[in-house]
Order: C-alpha cells, then structure tokens, then sequence
C-alpha cells in the first residue's frame, strides 16, 4: 500500500517536472481568465493541502490526536472518505471550490515552484513511509479543513494522491490554453 503512494507520488513528480519544467516564470504564472489557477497555483495549492496534513500525521505520531465523536460511526467514516475521494477523481466532471484554508498563497508564484514541488513531495513520501504502522492500525483523522468530515488515514492518503492526479490533469489543460494562446499571437 504505502509503496503504491510512494511510486504514484514519484510519477506525479516527474510528470509536472516534464510537462512544466521548460517554461519560465511568466508562462507558469499564465491564466486564461480571473477565475481560473494558473499551473503555478495548481502546484503551490498541492503543497499548501498536502502540508494542512503533516501537522495530524505529527499529533498520531505524538499520541496526542483526538478524533471527533463522529470518527466512532464506522459508517461515516466509510461513507465520508469514499464521497471525498469520488470528489477528487482526475476525471475532473464536476467543478469544486476549495476550502480557504487551501486556497494557493500567491498570485504571482516564483519560479522555483517546480523544485519547491520536488522538495515537497520527497518530505510527502517520508510522512507517508513513517505512518505504515497508523495506517495498519486503521487510523481515523478529521480532515484539516473540517473536524467533521472523517476517514481512514490510508483514505487520506488515496485522496492526496488523487488530488495530485486531478491538479496535474488541470493544470495541463492551462498549459494547452497557453500553447494555443501563443499560436493565435
């Protein structure tokens, strides 16, 4: 299970890194439109996420964690963690607004961000590798922007790498809006 993670999080690494890596700041920074995430925001609002669960990740490893009542209604969590994973499928059918708390920090995102985004995931990959005996135990969390929406730590998990699948899915369709943006200038 946790190599699954580890190997999907290497692909989705080295796939922004190929399909994003030759472009400057400006093009990275690019939007079609006022409402929509340049890839440069699509990047840093999966650090943001992913970095919203490292500090539950350190609290079960503290032993200080303490679940919501909810998290005891087995079906909750069962029902709560499939509808939050269906809802971050890569499919990408139905438009979502993200909670404020993970809104991307900036609108004009550096340039690094790619390397940023390398650096993140490989700090990723060790939350993850050193979570396999909570995963094993059936570890229930509360999602860091609602205490009240539960689910199985490995769900948890699923739902990043899903998440990842589903920004690099859209900030692919942005770098398609650039290409053709730049082939009608």
């Amino acid at each position: 299970m946790v190599k699954g993670w580890l190997a999907e999080i290497d692909i989705i690494t080295q796939s922004f890194n190929d399909k994003f890596g030759h472009l400057g700041e400006k093009e990275l920074n690019w939007k079609p439109n006022a409402r929509t995430w340049s890839i440069a925001q699509n990047i840093d609002h999966l650090m943001v996420v992913n970095e919203t669960y490292f500090p539950v990740l350190a609290s079960l490893k503290e032993g200080a964690y303490k679940p919501p009542f909810i998290a005891k209604l087995d079906f909750m969590v069962s029902f709560i963690g499939k509808t939050v994973l269906r809802a971050v499928n890569p499919d990408r059918k139905k438009r979502m607004k993200t909670f404020p708390i993970w809104e991307p920090d900036l609108s004009q995102v550096k340039g690094d961000i790619l390397q940023s985004f390398k650096n993140h995931q490989n700090e990723l990959k060790h939350q993850i590798e050193t979570s396999n005996e909570l995963i094993e135990k059936g570890t229930i969390i509360s999602s860091p922007a609602n205490r009240n929406i539960v689910y199985k730590l490995e769900t948890a998990f699923d739902i990043i790498v899903a998440h990842e699948r589903r920004h690099l899915e859209q900030a692919s369709e942005i770098l398609n809006n650039l290409n053709i943006a730049n082939c009608n200038n």
